[in-house]
Order: structure tokens, then sequence, then C-alpha cells
């Protein structure tokens, strides 16, 4: 696949029972301001930041670089952040908002 020209911050995070979980801090997904994140098994879907990020942990290179792979060979350009900007964040709800 074609790798995208546009950087797309991505957040790593380690859930409980191992899975790694990338969070896309300013893709909102709902008029909820639900984010988008993506894993091997069931790959995008809506979640909660907030929610994600105080029931999980930090992943590490070693723990993520399967997604960070996987994400890739689906045209992804990836840069890895380690947290959400709020600004940002707010920017990009706004804008999802004004589009629906």
């Amino acid at each position: 696949m074609t790798k995208d020209t546009f950087k797309t911050d991505v957040i790593f995070r380690k859930e409980k029972d191992g899975e790694i979980l990338a969070l896309f801090p300013y893709v909102v997904d709902t008029l909820a301001g639900d984010v988008m994140s993506y894993a091997h098994l069931g790959q995008h879907g809506a979640a909660s930041y907030n929610y994600c990020i105080r029931k999980s942990k930090p992943a590490k290179p070693e723990e993520y670089k399967d997604l960070f792979a996987e994400l890739e060979s689906l045209g992804y350009n990836l840069r890895v952040i380690k947290r959400q900007s709020g600004r940002k964040y707010s920017e990009a709800y706004l804008s999802m908002r004004s589009n629906n």
C-alpha cells in the first residue's frame, strides 16, 4: 500500500492483558469525543482516550514494534508521541463537529 505523506501522531499503550493498543489522539471518531484506536484484533475502532490512558501503561518500542509495522503496512506514516495535546485535540474535535 502507498505510504501516506501526512504524519499521523500515535500513542502506544499496553493493556493489563498484554494487548498493545494504538491511540490516534487527534483523529476524533465520535461526537462524544472518542478517538480512533487500532489493535491487532478488532483493528480500527473508537476509544475513550482518558479511559485507555487510566487503564493501561505506556508501551515500550519493543512491545509495539509489530503493531507499528502493521500500521505502516496499511499506509500510515507514524510519529510516536507520549501524550495528547489538549489544544490539538480541541482543534480536531471542533473540526470534526463542523464537518458533521
